[in-house]
């Protein structure tokens, strides 16, 4: 590979499933950029060692995904402030020997739900299910879209209450109601959104039904077969359904961004990768 073309990687572990590298190909095209990007297998254990040698065989960045998201926020020289409220990256810049992270999973739900579903979120009634990584990553940038409330529902309620308090300036300043309850919440919305592991574990949908107005998004973070059953579920109940397909895609754009300056458009890409995944 010629020295001229700008390294970047996905790292994880497993990683070969991931869809990446032809997504930052098709945006590196479409944007007329020089980058090469490929996946990255990292040893449980090699994390560190890892971004240190592709840093040092030139890599401008790379992505990051599980199991090293929290090791990649304490890895990096600094941080956004995405990062220091969600705790973990997916995006690391690598430039002149510094490590800059920051976490693009929230912006790229948010641009998916808003740009690509039409679906409002400033005003709205929004219900996040769910109190891990995935949830601290959204959960920002679903507020700085100023919806009317976000309610976080959690198995454990207190884990929950943890994620309110550390968002609660954030919620302030952009005028959010901003509160933790338990799964058996009987109250309905007009965005579900579902950041649990639900989904991966082929488990049901760990809400009722009765959080889903009329029409209302029901939003699972998953794609592909992993998030079928929940959409079956929201079709059952008069909601529109949705994966998370569109997610993975903003969020890479988002990233491609904060490495090249130019912010592709996802909307093109997205409807490639959906049609390519259907045949």
């Amino acid at each position: 590979m010629p020295s001229t073309v700008d390294l970047y990687c996905v790292m994880g572990n497993p990683v070969e499933h991931s869809r990446s590298p032809w997504i930052h190909a098709r945006f590196a095209e479409l944007t007329a950029q020089s980058l090469h990007y490929t996946r990255e297998l990292v040893a449980l254990d090699g994390f560190a060692a890892a971004v240190q040698a592709f840093a040092a065989a030139g890599g401008r960045g790379c992505n990051v995904t599980v199991p090293f998201k929290l090791q990649a926020a304490e890895l990096a020289d600094s941080r956004s402030e995405r990062v220091q409220l969600a705790g973990a990256a997916n995006t690391l810049v690598l430039e002149g020997g510094r490590i800059h992270a920051d976490n693009t999973d929230g912006l790229g739900l948010v641009a998916d739900i808003r740009d690509n579903a039409g679906q409002p979120i400033a005003g709205s009634d929004v219900l996040l299910i769910g109190a891990g990584g995935a949830s601290a990553g959204a959960l920002g940038p679903l507020l700085a879209e100023q919806p009317r409330r976000i309610v976080i529902v959690n198995r454990t309620v207190e884990k929950a209450q943890a994620l309110v308090e550390r968002h609660a300036a954030l919620a302030a300043r952009h005028g959010v109601e901003l509160s933790a309850q338990g799964l058996e919440i009987a109250q309905d919305f007009d965005l579900v959104i579902n950041a649990s592991a639900s989904s991966l574990g082929g488990a049901g949908v760990p809400v009722s039904a009765s959080v889903l107005r009329p029409g209302c998004l029901a939003y699972d973070m998953m794609y592909g077969p992993a998030a079928q059953g929940f959409l079956d579920w929201a079709a059952q109940h008069g909601a529109r359904g949705r994966d998370g397909l569109g997610m993975l895609v903003e969020q890479a754009a988002q990233a491609f961004a904060l490495w090249r300056g130019v912010r592709p458009a996802g909307a093109p890409v997205l409807a490639e990768l959906r049609a390519s995944l259907g045949a």
